[in-house]
């Protein structure tokens, strides 16, 4: 084999996601030939460098994995947890090969995790450039009305930066114990901290339950909370193809009353 980088080798041989082998590379964690290696770009050759994450020799890559999760509340998408939580390996009970979810749902909301040991896959998934679109149901406190899903489509302010343009339609209003909710779809292409939930937090009208139903073209309405099953080979090569491409800007969604303006409407030159 030539020489690769050190942190697609990593991810290669599943010991983490290809952003989580960057990590270990710059903490020192890992060492060719008996070095230690924190600078990223470092190249090896996996047929015959001898390289280690925290001194236990890498191994060959392992048969690739792509499991669908439906994870309920109060599971963490990690590998561990040191407060001792249940997390999603344990729902899969696949600790003996290195599966890592591909990205995350935060711990109280539920719904579609992938979990892989393709960790160029996952690191393709979740990369903004590549904008596969994850697709969540989320009731919320109160009727957002057209004004409301118009700044959520067009993008709110968290953390100083504008989130990236989403599509929000309203599925439906109800009354719950005397309290009005309503249910949104809210279809994103990023992937930033708790971003559905703080998002309506902004706009007035606070999660009170969210799911994932999709993951790019993935989904599964028939898997229960806790259930788990292996993706099909069509639908790996549907994630593949998904992440294969840079995608392309997302429409600005205009503010509302607005149109574009036609050469009609263009004042006369000359």
């Amino acid at each position: 084999m030539s020489a690769e980088r050190l942190q697609k080798i990593l991810a290669a041989a599943g010991v983490a996601s290809r952003r989580a082998a960057e990590r270990l590379i710059a903490e020192g964690r890992v060492s060719v030939n008996g070095a230690v290696v924190q600078i990223l770009g470092t190249k090896a050759d996996p047929a015959t460098d001898d390289i280690r994450v925290d001194g236990r020799r890498l191994k060959p890559p392992a048969e690739r994995r792509y499991v669908l999760l439906n994870k309920p509340a109060g599971v963490v998408s990690t590998r561990s947890d040191p407060q001792g939580r249940p997390t999603v390996v344990q729902l899969v009970g696949a600790t003996s090969e290195y599966l890592f979810p591909v990205g995350r749902l935060d711990y109280d909301s539920e719904g579609l995790l992938l979990l892989t040991n393709d960790g160029d896959l996952a690191a393709r998934l979740t990369h903004p450039r590549y904008g596969v679109e994850k697709v969540y149901h989320a009731a919320v406190s109160g009727r957002p009305d057209d004004q409301a899903i118009s700044r959520l489509e067009r993008g709110v302010i968290l953390d100083g930066r504008r989130t990236a343009p989403a599509r929000v339609r309203l599925v439906k209003h109800f009354t719950r114990q005397g309290r009005e909710e309503a249910l949104l779809e809210v279809v994103l292409h990023e992937g930033r901290n708790r971003q559905v939930r703080r998002m309506c937090e902004v706009v007035g009208h606070p999660v009170e339950r969210l799911t994932r139903v999709r993951f790019g073209p993935i989904g599964d309405a028939k898997l229960r909370p806790g259930e788990w099953r292996a993706l099909t080979p069509r639908e790996v090569e549907a994630l593949q193809h998904a992440a294969s491409a840079p995608a392309s800007p997302p429409r600005t969604v205009p503010p509302p009353g607005s149109r574009r303006r036609s050469r009609r409407d263009s004042p006369r030159r000359g």
